[in-house]
């Protein structure tokens, strides 16, 4: 087949001119992700030569380029002028860490935090511009959601109110849905749930009026089932969910949506071992004797203990959360999810798109792999409990 002649040496300088004028135009951060697209597309670009008709050629590489410009480049952002916005759960980890870049930034920041001489709410006193403004604000109490509401409107008459940073999350539990009391998912939900959407609910008249952003902390337990962590996991879920509904039903009001799912980051409340040991004595003093029997206390210490170990792992620079959160305030595009932190993606890749037998066992290796319990180990005799009735009534037998 005969071959298109490709273009002189002048048209590939003319071309070259347009690339960098385009390159310049993308905002584009030299370093290697941009050094490796470029050497790609070189790639690209000298089997195109070898392979395709130049008109096939060029579509193909005008649609790499601009794949790569767009991914690379960066995003457009809002100016922050006078915007305001509210976060919850400031008094540690990614709420502190946020409340602190964005009143760097110049933001006007509503700060709730548990407790007002909490050391997170004191040292943000210390280290923020007046412009900031603590809450003491508890999301499984309607008389704080309130307060926080009649506080969030009397402080931004003048600005509005930007964003919704709904952070304050709760993990109460570690442990099998069996062995977990029914308390544990009534109280997570009520945090990372009910409270988050009442106050939502609450703000959405500001949010409307500012055509404003909403912005939610999730996890990827609320995607997939990792071990232990139905109670937390399910609460998120149903907040993931929540957002969704949201940001479909508030698109024409102009109010955009997004949450953000972190990997494992080393957080106050991770490196806080002595409340996981508090909490998993507690979860021994109250499990009822047929479950104790039946599991055996050296299952739930296994488990404990491979909780424990994956905290070791977690990251300590909270920074790229940080940076989604403000991305997705301050982004004239937002995306609708964010999956900061090392190997989120692949955690995601494997969950979508390979065997639900190989994505039991990455999570079990990844996070928690629990042993047999007591009751299954060969040699065990069976609890009374979980022996069949060899005379089941008329009743049971229906």
């Amino acid at each position: 087949m005969e071959r298109w002649p490709w273009p002189s040496g002048g048209a590939w300088l003319l071309v070259a001119a347009r690339a960098l004028l385009q390159l310049l135009r993308a905002d584009l951060r030299l370093g290697r992700p941009l050094l490796a697209a470029l050497a790609l597309l070189a790639a690209l670009d000298w089997l195109c030569q070898r392979l395709l008709p130049p008109p096939a050629a060029l579509a193909v590489l005008a649609a790499a380029g601009w794949i790569a410009l767009s991914r690379l480049a960066r995003p457009l952002r809002l100016p922050v002028a006078t915007r305001a916005v509210l976060i919850t759960g400031c008094d540690s980890g990614f709420g502190k860490e946020t409340a602190k870049k964005l009143d760097a930034m110049g933001f006007t920041v509503l700060a709730t935090v548990l407790e007002l001489n909490s050391p997170g709410a004191l040292e943000l006193r210390a280290c923020c511009s007046p412009r900031l403004r603590l809450l003491q604000m508890d999301l499984t109490k309607p008389a704080d959601i309130r307060r926080a509401l009649e506080f969030t409107r009397a402080h931004t008459t003048s600005t509005g109110l930007w964003g919704l940073v709904n952070n304050a999350g709760l993990n109460d539990i570690v442990a099998d849905v069996e062995l977990s009391p029914v308390a544990t998912f009534r109280t997570c939900m009520e945090v990372n749930f009910f409270g988050a959407l009442e106050l939502t609910k609450g703000l959405l008249p500001l949010l409307r009026h500012s055509k404003g952003r909403i912005v939610t902390v999730g996890s990827p337990a609320g995607d997939m089932p990792y071990p232990c962590l139905a109670a937390y996991g399910t609460s998120k879920a149903a907040m993931a969910l929540l957002m969704d509904s949201f940001s479909c039903e508030l698109l024409p009001w102009g109010i955009k949506v997004s949450v953000i799912q972190p990997g494992c980051f080393k957080t106050e409340s991770v490196r806080n071992v002595s409340r996981w040991e508090q909490r998993k004595q507690l979860l021994l003093a109250n499990l009822p004797q047929e479950l104790l029997q039946a599991y055996g206390e050296d299952y739930i210490e296994h488990s404990h203990g491979q909780f424990l170990h994956s905290l070791t792992l977690a990251l300590p620079d909270l920074s790229p959360v940080v940076d989604a959160i403000t991305d997705a305030l301050l982004a004239a595009r937002p995306r609708r999810r964010y999956y900061p932190g090392r190997g989120v993606g692949l955690m995601y890749f494997i969950h979508y798109y390979l065997p639900e037998g190989l994505r039991r066992r990455f999570l079990q290796n990844f996070f928690i792999n629990p042993c047999l319990p007591r009751a299954l180990r060969p040699g065990q005799d069976t609890p009374q409990a979980l022996k069949p009735n060899p005379n089941p009534s008329p009743v049971a037998a229906r």
